[in-house]
């Protein structure tokens, strides 16, 4: 019989292995062995299944950081059904789109939420609404207690579908990328290779787990591994600050390393048990990595990976130099090429766009055949739309996005979006929404906006009249307001001038 593709069949041998060890420390809450994680994902499983949940399926999660939101990730795959999780801060008019698009079976959101919710569950016709709050409580969890720890991991191929990963797209709407079982074990074993990961190994998690760094890179490589993880809920400097020295691996995003660079108690006895930090999911500048280095004594591994193909290249864990401003070479198994908009290789050195090829790139996006089609050449490469040189060594460098992009903390923000809100306010004429450099957030979201009427547009009311209507993460953190916006002969917005123009705004 062909061996079970499922994720976790393979994890749930890991789990096996390492039985009563500790598989998350939760501090004053008290420690989960693997023995007990695996029970608990056992029951819920069988709560998600006597909602009708089955392969295939979509349990949709708009949900906080918990041990049962883990729970919940891993018995969905165990069920053989697609994760889909999505950013906490999404306002209940954003849900709409991606239950409308996922329709899934189930929906997992706190209790808060129901009522706002319930035009958009009835329309998308999805089967069931269950809470599960920031502690773990909730409908869900309370019936996951009661069921039996006993259930059969579904049968998988390599190419079925495990999650659903939403992504921005060109029309401001995002895409739903389908990551397979075959995706994510590859890329999990070759990270946890690459990256030297050894029994007693300590993974300080506080990342997010509604995108791929927490969900399936940290949390991946922890598990393969049997590591404990020191597990909490959100990036908290003073608290991070103290498990330093019980870790030996964090991952975080820049942000994480700003915090920390500006504590004057941030010294190298706080690293002393350390042997990793990894960076990802927006750009490291070059002075934080070697502000780090000098303050800590480790250099940064700084790596490359998106949505729709997981972690794509790494600096070297041994036997290469870190390289401040690059992101290292393809991960074992994976292809890069740079190439023209026609799909023609280019030469080293030459900027263009970064395509890739492997196990780790995605089946395509949900229900969106021309959209796959358009993004594939027709040998297999993914085109990233970022772009990037090679140089003679393989070592890749990320110049710019070709998409018109802005990654602010490590969260993907389409300008297009922000901008149809703005042209809907009253007293603006047109928009213009940029990411400027940030020296917390890697990029930051600006708005540049025209006034027009009897009421001058204000930097205060605008923001005041976008919260709600956006995510917190979307919400511009200035707004500008010109004459008229920079245009080109054909009367396109020359975005980069206005970049130029405001270029200092976050600076000292």
């Amino acid at each position: 019989m062909t061996n079970n593709a499922n994720l976790f069949a393979i994890l749930e041998q890991t789990f096996a292995r390492s039985g009563e060890s500790i598989a998350f420390d939760l501090g004053q809450e008290g420690q989960i062995s693997y023995a007990a994680l695996s029970r608990r994902v056992g029951q819920m499983a069988n709560a998600l299944e006597s909602f009708g949940v089955g392969p295939g399926d979509r349990v949709t999660a708009q949900v906080e950081k918990s041990i049962a939101n883990v729970c919940l990730y891993l018995a969905t795959m165990k069920c053989g059904a697609i994760y889909n999780p999505l950013n906490t801060a999404y306002t209940a008019a954003e849900l709409g789109y991606f239950l409308a698009d996922a329709e899934p079976r189930l929906l997992v959101v706190p209790d808060n939420r129901r009522g706002a919710l319930e035009g958009a569950v009835r329309e998308a016709g999805v089967q069931a609404v269950e809470t599960m709050e920031a502690d773990g409580g909730g409908s869900l969890t309370q019936r996951a207690k009661v069921m039996e720890s006993g259930h059969e991991t579904a049968f998988r191929q390599p190419d079925d579908p495990a999650a659903l990963i939403y992504t921005s797209g060109t029309t401001g709407r995002s895409k739903g990328a389908m990551i397979t079982h075959e995706n994510l074990s590859s890329n999990a074993r070759v990270l946890h290779d690459y990256w030297g990961f050894v029994p007693g190994d300590v993974l300080l998690h506080a990342l997010p787990v509604f995108h791929v760094h927490g969900l399936f890179v940290a949390l991946h490589t922890a598990f393969l591994n049997g590591s404990r993880m020191l597990w909490r809920s959100r990036f908290d400097v003073e608290e991070v600050m103290r498990l330093l020295p019980e870790a030996t691996v964090m991952m975080g995003v820049p942000t994480f390393y700003t915090r920390l660079l500006a504590r004057e108690d941030f010294t190298r006895d706080q690293c002393r048990s350390m042997r990793l930090f990894v960076s990802g999911s927006a750009p490291l500048l070059a002075e934080t990595h070697q502000a780090f280095q000098e303050r800590s004594g480790h250099r940064i591994l700084e790596r490359y990976g998106m949505t729709e193909a997981g972690m794509i290249t790494s600096n070297p864990y041994q036997g290469g130099q870190r390289v401040a401003g690059t992101v290292g070479y393809a991960l074992p198994g994976i292809s890069l090429r740079v190439a023209d908009e026609g799909g023609r290789e280019l030469a080293a050195g030459d900027i263009g766009t970064l395509e890739v090829r492997g196990p780790n790139v995605f089946k395509g996006y949900w229900r969106m055949p021309e959209k796959t089609a358009e993004e594939f050449r027709d040998d297999g490469y993914f085109i990233t739309g970022d772009m990037a040189t090679i140089a003679e060594d393989g070592r890749v460098s990320i110049v710019g996005r070709s998409k018109d992009l802005i990654i602010s903390g490590g969260f993907n923000v389409y300008p297009k979006e922000i901008e149809q809100e703005l042209d809907q306010l009253d007293g603006i004429g047109e928009s213009a929404v940029i990411g400027l450099a940030h020296p917390d957030f890697g990029e930051s979201v600006v708005a540049v906006v025209t006034s027009v009427g009897s009421m001058p547009a204000n930097e205060a009311d605008i923001i005041s009249a976008l919260d709600g209507r956006l995510a917190r993460f979307k919400l511009p953190k200035r707004v500008f307001v010109v004459d008229a916006l920079p245009r080109n002969a054909m009367g396109k917005v020359q975005k980069a001038e206005l970049r130029e123009r405001f270029a200092r705004t976050f600076e000292g």
